[in-house]
């Protein structure tokens, strides 16, 4: 196991975008608990990922060599959506290039199946709140102020291995890589 992942309970492989920060994150301190727990503003890879006593630099070796074949790539968040009336999201453009880094990093840990297998189709999102957290009404003005403040363009150039558990502030980067 590597050192600093000492009293976490899950991981998980992230892109991170602080570009969108700005504009999203005190609507994510509000709504979404992921904020809550440190991580930031991002893309889903693989969630949940392998359990923190399996991280060993040897699968940090792995990310690293699968990741390093995806490239950097651009993209612009554009448009709000929902999942439901339960989670408001942001849609990246394009999103092809999410799908592929999931695609890629579940095809070498296939014993991690995105969202644990629960959602049959991967549709890349950046999170701004859910129901779960916050009223819909609450979400609903999110919704409508994020929304005006779009489109949040962003350079893609790295991924990030992330541990902690639902504890407040508990999430830290465990690796990082170039894509």
């Amino acid at each position: 196991m590597v050192d600093n992942l000492a009293g976490t309970t899950e991981t998980a492989v992230i892109v991170p975008v602080p570009a969108a920060d700005a504009v999203v994150g005190p609507y994510r301190q509000a709504s979404d608990h992921s904020a809550v727990w440190g991580v930031p503003a991002h893309v889903t890879v693989l969630y949940p990922f392998l359990a923190p006593e399996r991280i060993t630099a040897a699968v940090i070796d792995e990310l690293d060599e699968v990741l390093a074949r995806t490239g950097s790539f651009e993209c612009v968040f554009s448009r709000v959506a929902w999942f439901g009336r339960d989670v408001v999201w942001l849609a990246p453009d394009p999103a092809g290039p999410f799908r592929a880094l999931t695609e890629r990093v579940w095809r070498r840990f296939p014993e991690c199946p995105p969202y644990g297998g629960a959602q049959p189709e991967v549709v890349p999102h950046l999170t701004i709140g859910s129901t779960r957290r916050a009223g819909t009404a609450a979400l609903e003005r999110a919704a409508a102020e994020v929304g005006a403040m779009l489109p949040i363009a962003a350079g893609i150039d790295r991924v990030r291995l992330i541990a902690g558990s639902s504890s407040p502030g508990s999430w830290r980067t465990v690796a990082e890589f170039a894509v």
